[in-house]
């Protein structure tokens, strides 16, 4: 027997690692179960390239609790150690066996899949452990060893008997801990955190049915046997090619990930790069909302199939952190927990490799199948017109698939649009004008009155249109997004042909100073439009400019420099001069009577655009019933 003092700088190191070092006590379970996979792909490929002379064999790890002991066991039948490397790799917290190995066998271990980045992880079983063991026996032929420690740097070597190969560790649970005993509890961390381990893990035993072979007795009853209770999917779609996968797959994988989610994804995008880092992976569209709300499941980061968290800030682009998934790779750097990202070059390669694939695929998927990617662009567009915004990388992309749809559900891209619309809506000053509703229903008059023209109006209903659009004004020369509601038509597309007033301007100025006396001059402008006689005679517009504006501040960023967004509602009141209506107000004596047509008509204007509500509406509906006794 041996007794002696762990190697450490510090006096005592347990303290230390239990209130700094892991943000969240339930990791401990993690890197035990991730050493003890580390140590069984250590010994898979030392048995491959004939340097341990053993059988490999199906090695599993167990995971057992015993809960009147107040124990927890982690069993692997991994490469074990020595009472020398006990010594070595546990007594000495400066040396990591893993990063020794990596660097020892670099070449040929390159593609084994080995975990230990961190040589503290054992250490983290002190976190919730009073007392831990280790019960060892190398796959060398020498006898085994078992270490105890009790949470002071003081421990103790003896020989075991133990006589299979690799490790059990021993952890008596600590008073405060004792939640670490409960099945469900340790069910509920090996399946977030080993539910892809590459190594198989026990967690118990359940009942399985054997089918009754063919041709038996009706009578016979299926025969039930006690089975291995696996907990994990060593083989998860990732790791495989996507040669490998049908889309039967890759459907039956995103509910393996989100047992709670039962629309299928959209589209998904298998990431696969070896150089110059390696990086897997398998991204999901899901179905999205236009309140751009980022989703209670997110993509999931994991490190040679550990899972390590699923804030992947700074790895996924921002406007993908929408999507779901997983994305695995060892070459991203974490802190010492695992539960962070160290800023690092790799990152932001990474980054823009995964933005570089997203906008591949969509393009791909809008080459091979148009008709599909245009089903589906409603529920994907919110993410790619956030990435256009976003990502210069992504938007310099995003002209090859990115669409623009009609209210008459037509979809354009930019360059179809540009070629669709040149001929009938250019201005006179030569400026393409696209006009767009954001909500067909609430700016359906406006729509009719530009498709009577002959116009197309797309719809444009995202919460970031304004930014998008003042974006694509800013790269294309002679373009201009014009809301339909922003002016009566014939000043939308401003052509050479206007309206004569049938009022003279004396006429005009008199019909002005009316309408002024009795519409809200803190909300309205009046504005007087010589129009075709049969177009509404009075029209509320809200000033492109000044709405825009107010929506980019209300969505951030853009404008909130101007405080445009607390900034009163204006509208302008457009009055046809060339209506009957005008005429009639004009001609009228009697102010009562000038008052009544002109709250009318402001009134059905302000239906049109949404805009009567509570007591004004039922006023107008009051009056209106007056109105037809």
């Amino acid at each position: 027997m041996s007794t002696g003092k762990i190697n450490v700088s510090v006096e005592n190191i347990f303290p230390l690692i239990k209130k700094f070092l892991y943000s969240d006590h339930e990791i401990f379970l993690r890197e035990l179960v991730s050493n003890a996979t580390d140590a069984t792909l250590k010994l898979k490929h030392l048995t491959s390239i004939g340097e341990a002379k053993v059988e490999y064999g199906n090695p599993i790890i167990e995971v057992k609790i015993d809960k009147e002991g107040k124990k927890l066991h982690i069993i692997d039948q991994g490469l074990g150690m020595t009472s020398d490397e006990v010594e070595k790799y546990i007594n000495q917290v400066a040396f990591s066996g893993a990063e020794e190995f990596l660097e020892k066998y670099k070449d040929s271990a390159k593609d084994s899949g080995i975990i230990g980045h961190f040589g503290l992880g054992f250490y983290s079983a002190f976190m919730v452990a009073e007392k831990v063991e280790i019960i060892t026996k190398s796959f060398k032929d020498e006898p085994a060893a078992h270490w105890t420690c009790d949470g002071s740097p003081e421990f103790t070597l003896v020989p075991s008997d133990k006589t299979t190969r690799g490790s059990e560790i021993i952890l008596h649970i600590a008073e405060d801990s004792l939640e670490f005993l409960e099945e469900y509890k340790i069910k509920e961390l090996l399946t977030k955190y080993n539910k892809f381990m590459p190594v198989s893990i026990k967690f118990g035993t359940r009942k399985e049915t054997i089918p009754v072979p063919e041709g038996s007795a009706e009578d016979v009853e299926p025969e039930t046997i006690e089975v291995d209770n696996i907990i994990n999917n060593p083989n998860p779609a990732w790791t495989k090619l996507p040669t490998e996968l049908s889309d039967e797959d890759y459907k039956q994988f995103y509910h393996e990930l989100y047992p709670m989610q039962f629309e299928e994804p959209l589209f998904n995008i298998h990431l696969n790069v070896d150089y110059p880092f390696n990086l897997t992976g398998i991204l999901y569209f899901p179905k999205m909302s236009n309140d751009m709300q980022m989703q209670k499941d997110k993509i999931q980061l994991y490190q040679n199939q550990v899972y390590v968290t699923d804030n992947v800030e700074g790895i996924v682009p921002e406007f993908l952190g929408m999507l779901k998934g997983v994305i695995d790779s060892p070459d991203i750097p974490l802190n010492v927990s695992r539960s962070g990202l160290q800023a690092d070059s790799n990152v932001k390669k990474i980054s823009n490799y995964i933005t570089r694939k997203v906008a591949d695929k969509m393009k791909s998927l809008f080459n091979e199948n148009r008709e599909d990617f245009e089903k589906k662009w409603n529920d994907i567009k919110i993410v790619l017109e956030y990435g256009m915004l976003s990502e210069p990388k992504f938007y310099e992309k995003a002209g090859d698939f990115v669409l623009y749809p009609t209210v008459d559900d037509k979809y354009f891209t930019l360059a179809e649009l540009k070629e669709n619309l040149a001929a009938n809506q250019t201005d006179k000053n030569g400026k393409l004008v696209v006009l767009y509703a954001s909500n067909k229903e609430a700016q359906h008059g406006y729509v009719d009155i530009a498709k009577e023209k002959g116009y197309q109006v797309l719809l444009l209903d995202s919460p970031i249109v304004s930014h998008l659009i003042q974006k694509l004004e800013g790269d294309n020369e002679n373009l201009t997004f014009v809301r339909v509601d922003s002016d009566h038509i014939d000043k939308l597309i401003d052509k050479e042909d206007t309206q004569i007033s049938k009022l003279s301007e004396d006429e005009q100025t008199n019909l002005k100073t009316v309408v002024e006396e009795f519409v809200p001059k803190a909300n309205y402008s009046v504005q007087l439009e010589p129009m075709d006689s049969a177009a509404a005679p009075f029209m509320i517009t809200q000033p492109e400019f000044m709405r825009r504006m107010k929506e980019m501040s209300q969505s951030g960023g853009g404008s909130g420099m101007f405080g445009m967004g607390n900034f009163p509602e204006m509208y302008n009141l457009v009055v046809n001069s060339n209506s009957e209506l005008a005429t009639t107000i004009l001609q009228t004596q009697d102010k009562t009577a000038q008052e009544s047509l002109v709250k009318q008509a402001l009134d059905l204007a302000k239906i049109s655009q949404g805009l009567l509500k509570g007591e004004e509406l039922t006023a107008f509906v009051k009056r209106s019933f007056e109105l037809i006794k």
